[in-house]
């Protein structure tokens, strides 16, 4: 990154403090490194690099660092999603199966127990279709199959749902044939949703989803390095998780980032700088749009920030163990919005922030808010998915506690 940074956006002394805490515990080998950055009004306010990119060659951290960002991905192409719904493309309260007719007759997956006491599933009725709008905000039902260990969730394991080598039109016509977790609309559980956004922006745009990603969006706002490959002469860039003291093994990677995968997931497939998901995140600070490049509408951008939870949907039990207080529970103020968690009342959480922010997170450590009434936009990049809760927040402390005004 190249822009110049303003310190006077934060009080020195106390930004100060940020550096040394996460140093400290480089040092003690729990977090191999990390890139922070904080910027008030669009102008950067700190932007650091720290530790090592890779501890075990004695790589240096860079702000140039490419991340795994995951599920960080799922804000991009969500936004994807709501470009089409500007155009009059895809409506919100459609039901998915207007454009994808694989997901029509979907059922739902209900256990009981036999005779001999042993877990056996039942398929029953959706009650009603599972509308665009669900997909966006994680109330389809579709679930994840590597958390839990429901019947249905054993079903997603067995047809490897998440194969890297299928297209993304094969992991539609599997999904169709499996039951769903809940019924649309009754439960929040984070899951493979936003991968069948993917495939709704490639049936509609006649696009895949890297190539209308890279000519709408990261395309017109500069990021030159967020795609869902790495170049191999970039390689060498690339954040990687430390050797973890207790196995004496690297946390599993996931699938080879220099090589191009035929299955585009919308819900976890991208790699960025910290550099190039500022300009995103601001994009969505400003309203819609970056140095004269407009990707989406004040209001769009307003609905995709409110919260679209029903007063009746509740969290699922998996949810709420995997995401603490970042799960979109009442008791901790906070809703889901469009594509990212969104926080609606001040207090009740326990880490600091304001009413009307929207933020999300990826399973490898990176982590993303905007904060529109302090006009902040932080992000934290690591390679650490053990640990990604702890530092979540601890960015979140040291950021709000630097803040000069």
């Amino acid at each position: 990154m190249s822009a110049s940074i303003d310190p006077t956006l934060l009080d020195p002394a106390r930004a100060a403090r940020i550096r040394p805490a996460f140093e400290a515990d480089i040092e003690r080998g729990i977090l191999p490194g990390a890139v922070a950055l904080i910027a008030r009004g669009g102008k950067l306010a700190y932007l650091e690099a720290m530790g090592w990119r890779d501890r075990e060659n004695r790589v240096p951290m860079t702000v140039d660092s490419i991340f795994r960002i995951f599920s960080m991905t799922k804000p991009i192409v969500s936004c994807a999603v709501m470009m089409l719904v500007e155009e009059g493309r895809i409506r919100l309260i459609n039901p998915v199966s207007t454009y994808l007719p694989e997901l029509k007759n979907v059922q739902v997956g209900v256990e009981e127990t036999d005779a001999a006491g042993k877990r056996v599933l039942k398929r029953v009725p959706a009650k009603r279709a599972i509308s665009v709008q669900d997909l966006l905000r994680h109330t389809s039902g579709i679930t994840y199959g590597q958390f839990g260990d429901s019947l249905v969730k054993a079903e997603y394991r067995r047809v490897n749902l998440m194969d890297n080598n299928q297209s993304t039109a094969e992991f539609i016509a599997k999904l169709g044939e499996l039951p769903l977790q809940y019924q649309p609309g009754e439960m929040w559980d984070y899951g493979m949703s936003t991968d069948v956004l993917g495939r709704l922006v490639e049936v509609v745009s006649g696009l895949t989803l890297d190539r209308f990603i890279a000519e709408r969006i990261t395309g017109p706002l500069g990021m030159r390095e967020t795609g869902f490959s790495v170049p191999v002469s970039e390689r060498a860039r690339v954040a990687e998780a430390q050797v973890a003291p207790k196995t004496g093994a690297r946390p599993e990677m996931g699938r080879d980032v220099t090589v191009p995968q035929r299955f585009l997931s919308g819900g976890g497939g991208m790699v960025s700088t910290i550099g190039d998901y500022f300009r995103f995140a601001q994009m969505l600070a400003n309203g819609g749009s970056l140095d004269g490049v407009r990707i989406l509408s004040r209001k769009t951008v307003s609905l995709m920030a409110s919260d679209h939870l029903p007063p009746s949907a509740a969290v699922s039990p998996t949810a709420r163990e995997q995401f603490e207080e970042s799960a979109p529970l009442a008791e901790m103020g906070q809703g889901f919005g469009l594509g990212f968690c969104v926080r609606n009342v001040a207090g009740r959480n326990p880490v600091p922030g304001s009413p009307g922010e929207f933020y999300w997170s990826g399973v490898f450590g990176t982590y993303f808010w905007v904060d529109p009434a302090e006009k902040l936009v932080a992000i934290l990049m690591t390679a650490a998915p053990e640990v990604r809760r702890h530092y979540r927040a601890l960015m979140r402390q040291l950021t709000y506690q630097a803040l000069a005004d």
